[in-house]
């Protein structure tokens, strides 16, 4: 099945992006979790713009009026009070979209060792966002997870895998033209030298999606699947 146009008039006008990428992302994760081996398990997880994580909070909390009536109150430290200085200033950042299936290994506690990222119009919109998203993906692989994205985005248009590639000081001259591409990145270490191998393949609309490689450990390896996914999304959505 070919790669519609989706991400631009008329396609878009019924069928906006937000809807078809996230529904990719959860197919590729459920296609994912039918081939992964025992202790493997793949998660889509899903972010737009100014959505914030909060890892740790802290909060107010009132504490409720003390009464005689359980007895006489126990005397507590009241906790000190620092302030920090004023902040130097105060930015609004431009957060990437997340549109990424995890991969996990379970050994005791979950290991991360796999994400595939579907590239958002908004990741390509401007300079910041392009820069957070390649931050983000050089961030997987310094750390050592394998990493693949597809880039099917026609409304905006950017260099992502060029820049990603020009960042490690390894970019290519013809790598500068894949505007719409797949690739698949494999951080591995040989003779003590980290290395990543890498495989990349343009898009096009109107043409069949690749199938890329995906490590887990090792050279254990697992395929995904672009075409099978779209096609299931296209046809669920009722695009064709």
């Amino acid at each position: 099945m070919p790669l519609y146009d989706h991400c631009r008039p008329p396609l878009s006008e019924d069928f906006p992006w937000e809807s078809i990428h996230s529904a990719w992302a959860s197919a590729i994760a459920e296609q994912l979790n039918t081939i992964l081996p025992p202790r493997y398990y793949a998660l889509e997880n899903k972010r737009f713009g100014t959505e914030v994580e909060i890892d740790i909070g802290t909060y107010d909390r009132t504490p409720a009026e003390s009464g005689q009536a359980n007895g006489p109150v126990a005397a507590t430290l009241t906790a000190p009070v620092w302030s920090p200085p004023e902040p130097v200033k105060t930015i609004r950042p431009q957060f990437p979209d997340t549109l990424e299936v995890r991969v996990f290994l379970r050994e005791g506690r979950a290991k991360l060792v796999g994400a595939i990222e579907l590239v958002s119009p908004r990741n390509k919109d401007r300079p910041a966002s392009r820069a957070g998203f390649i931050a983000k993906c050089a961030g997987y692989l310094t750390e050592g997870v394998s990493l693949v994205i597809l880039d099917a985005v026609t409304s905006r248009r950017s260099h992502l895998h060029f820049d990603l590639m020009n960042l490690f000081e390894a970019a290519d001259a013809s790598e500068e033209s894949l505007t719409l591409f797949a690739a698949a990145y494999r951080p591995v270490v040989r003779e003590e030298r980290a290395e990543i191998d890498v495989w990349a393949a343009p898009l096009a609309i109107g043409e069949a999606l690749p199938t890329m490689p995906l490590r887990l450990t090792g050279d254990l390896m697992v395929p995904v699947e672009f075409e099978q996914s779209y096609m299931d999304v296209c046809r669920k959505r009722r695009m064709i």
